[in-house]
């Protein structure tokens, strides 16, 4: 598998592909760590030999983060590395609008889940390989706190994003 890590101006990121899909994504640690071990294997190349449709998904992180936001919903990602369940959150994800937010519990209710739906909204997220191209950074809470981002950076990442995409947030 072929991955390239990449210079944004939230920090180092990675991107992995197979012949048709991302295979992975990992955004930048917090402090500007670099993304390295996003790929599950060797295969390290420099950007100039990825794909064209490679480097065009590079090009439009780096526009998001630069501000000029993107809307990652077309991107090729390769979908049988998730089961069914979490395709299923991750569409409900994708149609989070840069800007907005919407809590585990409707996730849930918009999947007609029952009472522990919300939770299992969670863990699925949780694993979700293309942080920021499937916006996970978008769910959160019931009482719109911030909580669970397992991508580097944890919830301050989280937060940064959403600063980022202009959501409101609300301060204690």
């Amino acid at each position: 598998m072929a991955f390239v890590l990449f210079p944004t101006t939230f920090g180092e990121c990675t991107v992995a592909w197979n012949d048709a899909a991302l295979t992975r994504f990992r955004l930048p640690d917090v402090d500007g760590a670099e993304g390295r071990g996003a790929s599950g294997g060797d295969g390290r190349a420099r950007e100039d030999e990825a794909p064209g449709w490679v480097r065009a998904v590079i090009g439009r992180v780096r526009r998001h983060f630069e501000g000029d936001l993107q809307d990652f919903s077309d991107v090729s990602l390769h979908w049988p590395l998730v089961s069914d369940f979490q395709r299923a959150v991750y569409a409900q994800a994708l149609l989070i609008k840069a800007g907005g937010t919407r809590s585990y519990g409707d996730i849930a209710r918009a999947m007609a889940l029952g009472p522990e739906g919300a939770r299992a909204v969670g863990s699925a997220l949780a694993a979700n390989p293309w942080p920021l191209l499937v916006p996970c950074h978008r769910v959160v809470s019931a009482n719109d706190k911030m909580t669970g981002f397992s991508a580097p950076g944890g919830v301050r990442t989280k937060t940064r994003l959403l600063v980022l995409e202009g959501a409101e947030l609300i301060s204690e």
